[in-house]
């Protein structure tokens, strides 16, 4: 552990030590945030963590609506202009880039969070690492400081450079590489293209984040298979910060490793009710800030749709852990079943080798809720041939897992988009 005090203290010490850090900051909110003061109005802020539920949660559409040219940051901003020493940007995949701005504290929280997260997946000090996340305007970038602070030589290399990446991985021999899942699986075919085989090469563990598929066993054990290497995940959420889960040797979920940091809930996506937080539940993540000063957010839906574990863990580490199934703004409603598109590649995964891993839901209609049967191109392996059989294979297969009618096709491998970057799932 980085940070054994913490890491491994009691889960009910650390829900006490949070309690008053909550407290704390829903004070602050209060006084420095215009957002959150109008947002709060009316309501019983009073109380502690055990009355978080009863506070409304926040949408990130109303963060972007708050947003003017004389505050392009929003209205829950509460430093002034000098206390701010970094202001990052979300990609903007499901809208307009927010600006996350952070005060020295925050940055050092974000790294600190960050280094117990990936440290969690067996990395020491001493060791390379090579990593694929750009520096530049994205808050992926604040975790190449937790490399440092875990005492790793870090190689950093960006997206987009394939070339560099494989030459770095020959000649420098890191014992690490950290990037997506959707890239991680692009390196092995990428490589064997260019007749390299990276499980021979000097990388032992790949750590995957940025988008859901490293948790998911099929997925997973074909990018073990393609590394020769253990893969552990990662995620973080860019209003809320950098890496602030990772999953030990374990691979039985990630620990929260910005725990005394962030508080986790669990709602329902669709009606935004709150779930007990427990072991085996699921539903969307929500996230409070606990000690954070430049822009803190309370009840931040994140869209992600997580499942929670809070059974002990050989490694050590207390606390909740959780396995990322989707986004939940990426999910589908087929005649009042959920499903999710990572879900489906989960499933269609395990068909392998005779499938390469990569799907496409190409839904008919617009909105979330779709007629069965459900549109699903599934790309065959390199030199396999598919077949009704096949088809009919998957097509049951899915409705047996995911209780789902859906209308399969096989197209031929390289037939689907590869990404440097993230997958697309979905195509409408």
């Amino acid at each position: 552990m980085l940070d054994p005090e913490v890491e491994s203290r009691p889960w009910a010490e650390q829900l006490a030590l949070d309690d008053e850090s909550y407290r704390a900051q829903l004070a602050y909110l209060l006084e420095r945030s215009p957002f959150y003061r109008d947002k709060l109005a009316g309501a019983d802020s009073a109380g502690g963590l055990d009355a978080i539920a009863e506070l409304p949660l926040t949408e990130k559409d109303e963060l972007r609506a708050s947003r003017t040219d004389e505050n392009p940051i929003g209205s829950h901003l509460c430093v002034e202009r000098g206390e701010i020493v970094r202001i990052y940007s979300t990609s903007g995949t499901t809208g307009a880039p927010s600006y996350v701005p952070l005060t020295a504290g925050d940055l050092d929280n974000w790294v600190a969070g960050s280094a117990r997260s990936y440290a969690a997946s067996g990395i020491a000090a001493g060791q390379r690492i090579v990593s694929t996340y750009n520096s530049g305007p994205f808050v992926a970038g604040a975790a190449l400081a937790a490399f440092e602070r875990i005492g790793l030589g870090h190689v950093p290399v960006g997206t987009g450079n394939t070339e560099r990446l494989l030459r770095a991985i020959e000649l420098l021999r890191p014992e690490a590489v950290v990037l997506t899942p959707s890239y991680a699986a692009y390196l092995v075919e990428s490589a064997g293209e260019r007749g390299l085989d990276l499980a021979d090469s000097s990388v032992g563990r790949v750590l995957v984040a940025g988008e859901p598929g490293g948790g998911e066993p099929a997925f997973r054990a074909q990018l073990e298979t393609g590394w020769g290497a253990q893969v552990t995940e990662a995620m973080g959420i860019g209003d809320i910060g950098v890496s602030l889960w990772g999953e030990c040797e374990q691979q039985d979920g990630m620990h929260l490793g910005a725990r005394g940091f962030v508080h986790p809930e669990l709602v329902d996506p669709e009606t935004g009710a709150a779930l007990p937080f427990e072991d085996g539940a699921s539903g969307e993540l929500v996230l409070t800030h606990l000690r954070h000063r430049a822009a803190p957010l309370l009840r931040f839906r994140t869209r992600d749709h997580v499942q929670v574990r809070l059974g002990s863990c050989p490694c050590g580490r207390t606390g909740p852990r959780i396995r990322c199934v989707g986004r939940t703004d990426e999910m589908l409603i087929v005649r009042g079943v959920n499903v999710f598109p990572s879900a489906v590649r989960e499933v269609v995964g395990t068909f392998a080798p005779r499938v390469s891993g990569h799907v496409l839901v190409k839904p008919r209609a617009d909105g979330v809720k779709q007629e069965p049967p459900l549109p699903v191109s599934v790309e065959l392996a390199r030199g396999a041939e598919g077949g009704e059989e096949l088809v009919e294979a998957i097509r049951g297969r899915l409705r047996e897992v995911l209780v789902v009618q859906a209308a399969v096709e096989l197209v031929p491998w390289g037939s689907l988009q590869r990404s440097e970057y993230k997958s697309k799932l979905v195509e409408r």
